[in-house]
């Protein structure tokens, strides 16, 4: 069925959860947790937060069904693909815990929703996130119809974020840990989406999960986080991309139009970038690093600039489209709020003033280093994530927003 994905032949049934032996306060918010038992599947990622996530929904005495999400097929047999392993050890978790485990298949949603999205992103040379998509079409969507077909009233997952449920609706707010918080990534999420969800870690720290499942022996106590795009891992994201765009090399020039290297293909870059360029120690320049900062499609042209102070490297207007908020209220024009153009940055203050229906123009009180069209802004009101949108413009003060191409 489309949109449930393909449940894989494995099926695990864990034995009886252990009991911690810490008083139940230090890490059970009960006011964050559903107090009446539910069926809650969670989604099981074979990392210690999911694993925490799904011990503490089993402690609170729910009916707790564990799914691991395969999402990628490409790369089942390649040295950088960890899904297997990862598989085994989210089975290892459930058995640790006490709940039954299924693998489900979502390649297909994943690839018709989320990849062909993000390959044409980078074809237009913008800078897409799928992680972003992911979650908003596959861990939130798909996944979630999976599970209300297996009886589910809630899902649940190892996010570090946390929810408020209101007279008005769901908020979605930041994490206690503010350097582990990914509301950055689940800020496209609806209210459908957040009302059927649970984040039982968002009140912890990772150090204090990665306790809890030291105490509870669970096995992916000291597991290392993933990193990186969850469907290129550790590999060279050159080498990946280049398997599904073509190289189109190029002249790499300086904003006066002198030819200093060349590019393999526009869409192997982005703004801001310094590793990979090739060009550095050129006989008859100064010493200072190299970063790209513009792209022209039409010309098949990589700009580049020295120096990572480059006034050309930063912009304090920025042009937003698809705008999505939460609660289904835009902010009122002119509103002052904060934002943030990429996941680890520091929420910056701007004015958010609307365009159109889905258009808004973002003006930081201070110039932002490197945003690149396609990345997403991320708008908070304090603690509150309240939406965002994808970067199309950007611009210095007092200047025209300039798009890609």
């Amino acid at each position: 069925m489309q949109g449930q994905g393909e449940t894989l032949p494995f099926s695990f049934c864990g034995s009886t959860p252990r009991r911690s032996p810490f008083a139940l306060p230090w890490f059970i918010r009960r006011d964050l947790i559903v107090k009446r038992k539910q069926r809650i599947v969670i989604g099981l990622s074979g990392g210690v937060d999911s694993a925490v996530a799904a011990w503490l929904l089993q402690r609170e005495g729910h009916e707790v069904i564990g799914v691991f999400m395969k999402n990628w097929e490409d790369d089942d047999t390649d040295e950088y693909c960890t899904s297997r392993q990862d598989l085994v050890d989210a089975a290892a978790v459930a058995d640790v815990i006490g709940i039954e485990i299924e693998a489900v298949n979502f390649a297909r949603e994943y690839r018709e929703r989320v990849f062909a999205d993000f390959l044409n992103d980078y074809q237009a040379g913008r800078t897409p996130n799928p992680d972003v998509l992911c979650n908003s079409e596959i861990k939130f969507n798909a996944f979630l119809d999976h599970a209300l077909s297996l009886g589910a009233e809630r899902i649940a997952t190892g996010h570090y974020a946390q929810l408020r449920r209101t007279e008005d609706g769901v908020l979605l707010l930041k994490a206690v840990d503010r350097a582990k918080d990914q509301t950055y990534f689940l800020h496209r999420l609806d209210q459908r989406q957040l009302d059927r969800t649970l984040f039982p870690i968002g009140h912890l720290t990772k150090s204090a999960v990665r306790t809890i499942a030291r105490e509870q022996r669970i096995p992916t106590y000291a597991k290392k986080d993933s990193t990186g795009i969850c469907f290129i891992g550790e590999r060279p994201f050159r080498d990946f991309l280049a398997r599904y765009l073509p190289k189109t090399a190029g002249p790499i020039e300086t904003p006066d139009g002198r030819v200093v290297g060349r590019h393999q293909g526009l869409a192997y870059y982005t703004l801001g970038q310094r590793q990979g360029l090739g060009i550095g120690g050129k006989r008859g320049t100064d010493e200072s690093a190299w970063f790209v900062a513009g792209k022209d499609l039409a010309r098949n042209v990589l700009t580049v600039v020295q120096g990572h102070d480059d006034p050309r490297l930063h912009a304090q207007t920025l042009e937003v489209d698809a705008m999505h908020w939460i609660g289904n209220r835009p902010p009122v024009s002119g509103s002052r709020l904060a934002a943030k153009i990429r996941y680890r940055m520091a929420d910056a203050p701007c004015r958010l003033d609307r365009i159109d229906d889905d258009c808004w123009r973002a003006g930081f009180d201070a110039p932002q280093w490197a945003p690149a069209p396609g990345q997403y802004l991320v708008v908070y009101d304090g603690d509150v994530c309240l939406g965002g949108g994808v970067i199309t413009a950007t611009a210095m003060a007092d200047a025209p927003a300039a798009a890609v191409g």
